[in-house]
């Protein structure tokens, strides 16, 4: 088989997986993956697989970061929460997508490479912080939509509170290892309702307050 070397095999990839979105294929076709993974592993960046970044993490593999997206429904006007930057990829594709993205990482290194991978490709909607994503980012909610990048048993409360009315929250439910990826809404009662089984995954665990307990 030949190597993925370009966007477009990356696409590919996508669409054999199911992804029919064309707004959200033509985003992954305009951000080069390969300026958002180590340089050791730049080779690996347009295969449909996740690559290390550092302690004990690895990116979403790209077909279930675009799966998780489309599970948003953005239309472009959208404020976004993302909870877990990485290095940045899923990230862009988010910025994008909608109108801006605040994203929180808990490692400040990771972070720090994210920004600079941003920078870089010169994606200027975004904010980047970082913290306990379970905690979510108070002072610049609400959000119209947000993706969580880390599985825990049940959505966090200050998740589901920043979330808008009407809004949509995507997040791997389970204890971290083997998890049921759920779209929810937020109901104009204020409740968040599960409203559709996106795919099974495994993820690593959302640590923190709100989380997993531990590191």
């Amino acid at each position: 088989m030949t190597a993925a070397r370009s966007p477009d095999d990356l696409v590919r990839a996508l669409r054999e997986a199911g992804i029919g979105d064309e707004r959200l294929l033509s985003a992954v076709r305009a951000t080069p993956r390969a300026a958002y993974v180590p340089p050791d592993l730049a080779q690996a960046a347009y295969g449909d697989a996740p690559v290390p970044i550092g302690h004990g993490q690895v990116t979403t593999q790209p077909s279930l970061s675009a799966r998780m997206i489309e599970g948003l429904a953005l239309g472009g006007n959208e404020h976004v929460l993302e909870v877990g930057t990485g290095l940045g990829f899923q990230t862009a594709l988010l910025a994008r997508l909608a109108a801006d993205v605040v994203t929180i990482d808990v490692w400040e290194d990771v972070v720090d490479q994210a920004r600079d991978n941003l920078t870089r490709q010169g994606v200027a909607n975004v904010e980047l912080r970082v913290g306990d994503g379970s905690e979510g980012v108070p002072d610049r909610a609400p959000y119209d939509a947000v993706l969580v990048s880390a599985a825990a048993p049940a959505v966090p409360p200050p998740l589901a509170e920043q979330l808008r009315v009407g809004g949509r929250l995507v997040q791997p439910i389970g204890p971290g290892g083997q998890e049921e990826v759920w779209a929810f809404a937020r109901t104009a009662e204020g409740r968040l309702e599960r409203t559709e089984a996106l795919t099974l995954a495994r993820f690593v665990k959302l640590r923190g307050r709100y989380g997993i307990p531990g590191r």
